[in-house]
C-alpha cells in the first residue's frame, strides 16, 4: 500500500510520530486552496482501496470533491481501529478544522456520540449506527434488498444446493443480510442451504480465504460474502467456484467466476449533506437509502449468470422498487422451524436493526 501524507503541514518527524501514535494512515484530496473551503472528513475501518466497503465510501468522497471543487477540502483516515483510538482520530480531524465527519463503521459509534456532545459546532454523520442528536445524523441503506437479488444469482448457480457465506460479526446488520441472501438463493433454488463462517473481522484477508476454503471443503459449490475484501473471490476463482461479492464491483478479482454483488452508491447522500452544511440547512436525520432512490444497486453480471436468471432478478428488483414484494414479509420461519413473522406481517426497519435470528435453511449460529 502506498504511504499517504497528512492533510496538513507538519515536520516530517512529528507526522511520523502521529502516524505511529494513531495507528492509522491518512490521505487527502485538495483543490486550489481558498479560505472559505469547507473541510469534510471520512473515517474508514479498512484501507480506502480495499475493493469493498471502504472503497465504496471513498468513491462517494471523491464524488463530493469533484462536484464541489474549491468549495470543499476533503480528507480521509483509513485503517482506523474501533475502540479508544477512534477518539484520537476524531480529535485530530477536529483540530485540523474539519466541520463535518463521516464515520463509516458501526464500531466508531461510541466515540462519535461522545464527540458530538463535546463539539456542538461540528456535524457528525454515522453510517450503520443507531444514535442521533442535534448535530449527529445516522445513515445507511437497504443493502438487504440488493443482497436478496444477488442471492438469487447464487441460488441459480448452485448445483448441490449448498452455498457458503463468509460473514464478519454476529450483529443485526449482518444477520439481516445473511437472511436476505438465503431467501434470495431459495427463490431460485428451493431448499438451498446457506452455510456461514464468522471471521470476527470486517477485513482480514487470511481469515476470509481460510473461511472460503473451509466452506468449499464442507460442500459449498457457490460462495458469497458480507466481508470487505475480495479474498473470497480470489479463492473462488482459483477453484472454479462461482462467487457473489459485496459493497463494490470486484469482478476483476474473479473474471470467470464473478456473478454480481449488492453495491452502495454513497455519493449523492454525501453531496447532499455537505451542500446542506455549506448553505446552512444541515439537519440531523435517519436516512435509509433504497433501490428506488439509487443508494442500493447491483454490480454488472459475470459470464455465468444466464439470461433467464437476469430476467428473474430484474422482475424481482422492480417488485421491490414498486412495493409489490418484500423479502421480510411473513410467513418466515427460523432455523428451528419456529414461525417468526406471521403471514400478513412485515418486519420494519426498526425490527431489522434488532434482528437476532437466522431464517430456515441457514447453517450456523446467530451468536457467531
Amino acid at each position: 500500500m502506498t504511504k499517504r501524507k497528512f492533510g496538513f503541514a507538519l515536520p516530517l518527524a512529528l507526522a511520523a510520530a502521529l502516524i505511529l501514535a494513531l495507528g492509522v494512515s491518512t490521505g487527502s484530496a485538495r483543490t486550489q486552496k481558498k479560505a472559505a473551503a469547507l473541510k469534510a472528513a471520512w473515517m474508514y475501518v479498512g484501507p480506502h482501496n480495499d475493493n469493498g466497503w471502504s472503497q465504496a465510501h471513498d468513491k462517494g468522497r471523491l464524488y463530493v470533491q469533484a462536484q464541489l471543487g474549491s468549495k470543499v477540502e476533503t480528507t480521509y483516515k483509513e485503517l482506523v481501529p474501533e475502540g479508544p483510538q477512534t477518539t484520537q482520530v476524531i480529535e485530530s480531524l477536529i483540530r485540523d478544522g474539519n466541520k463535518i465527519i463521516f464515520a463509516t463503521s458501526f464500531g466508531f459509534q461510541p466515540a462519535m456520540v461522545a464527540a458530538a456532545k463535546k463539539y456542538p459546532d461540528v456535524k457528525f454523520e454515522m453510517a450503520t449506527g443507531t444514535a442521533q442528536s442535534a448535530n449527529m445524523a445516522e445513515y445507511f441503506g437497504a443493502g438487504e434488498d440488493g443482497i436478496y437479488l444477488s442471492g438469487m444469482a447464487a441460488g441459480a448457480a448452485t448445483k448441490k444446493g449448498v452455498i457458503g457465506y463468509v460473514v464478519p460479526f454476529p450483529i443485526p446488520e449482518i444477520i439481516r443480510h445473511a437472511n436476505a441472501f438465503a431467501l434470495g438463493a431459495q427463490a431460485t433454488h428451493p431448499g438451498a442451504r446457506i452455510r456461514l463462517i464468522w471471521t470476527n473481522a470486517w477485513l482480514d484477508l487470511g481469515k476470509e480465504k481460510k473461511a472460503a476454503q473451509s466452506l468449499v471443503a464442507a460442500g459449498a459449490d457457490v460462495l458469497g460474502q458480507n466481508v470487505d475484501s475480495p479474498a473470497t473471490g480470489q479463492f473462488a476463482e482459483s477453484k472454479g467456484v462461482p462467487w457473489v461479492g459485496y459493497d463494490s464491483d470486484a469482478h476483476t478479482f474473479a473474471p470467470k467466476q464473478w456473478l454480481t454483488a449488492s453495491i452502495y452508491n454513497w455519493g449523492p447522500y454525501y453531496l447532499r449533506k455537505v451542500k446542506a452544511l455549506l448553505n446552512g440547512t444541515w439537519k440531523t436525520n435517519f436516512y435509509y437509502g433504497s433501490l428506488k432512490d439509487g443508494m442500493i444497486g447491483l454490480a454488472p453480471y459475470g459470464p455465468k449468470v444466464s439470461a433467464k436468471t437476469k430476467a428473474a432478478i430484474a422482475r424481482k428488483k422492480q417488485a421491490l422498487i414498486n412495493g409489490k414484494f418484500y423479502e421480510f414479509a411473513g410467513p418466515l420461519y427460523d432455523q428451528k422451524g419456529k414461525l417468526r413473522v406471521p403471514k400478513g406481517k412485515r418486519l420494519t426497519v426498526k425490527d431489522l436493526y434488532a434482528i437476532n435470528w437466522l431464517v430456515r435453511g441457514v447453517i450456523g449460529s446467530a451468536k457467531g
